[in-house]
């Protein structure tokens, strides 16, 4: 689960950094809010990230306690 985490992230940063990029269009076009969507979006990202990096610490541990077979 941490590769989607993270690739969620990359893919909101990328689209804010091409926000950026564009800030006068999005400002002529009255479309700013894009950038703070993409920032929110990585943001959001940061504690699901987090708790996907927990989830797979745990089931490390317990598969190596021998409590489930690993898939």
């Amino acid at each position: 689960m941490v590769p989607l985490a993270a690739g969620g992230m990359i893919i909101w940063a990328v689209a804010g950094v091409a926000c950026l990029l564009a800030r006068d269009w999005l400002a002529a076009n009255d479309r700013t809010d894009w950038l703070w969507t993409c920032l929110a979006g990585f943001l959001i990202g940061l504690p699901g990230l987090a708790v996907m990096l927990r989830h797979d610490a745990y089931r490390r541990r317990r598969v190596a306690d021998g409590r489930q077979p690993e898939n």
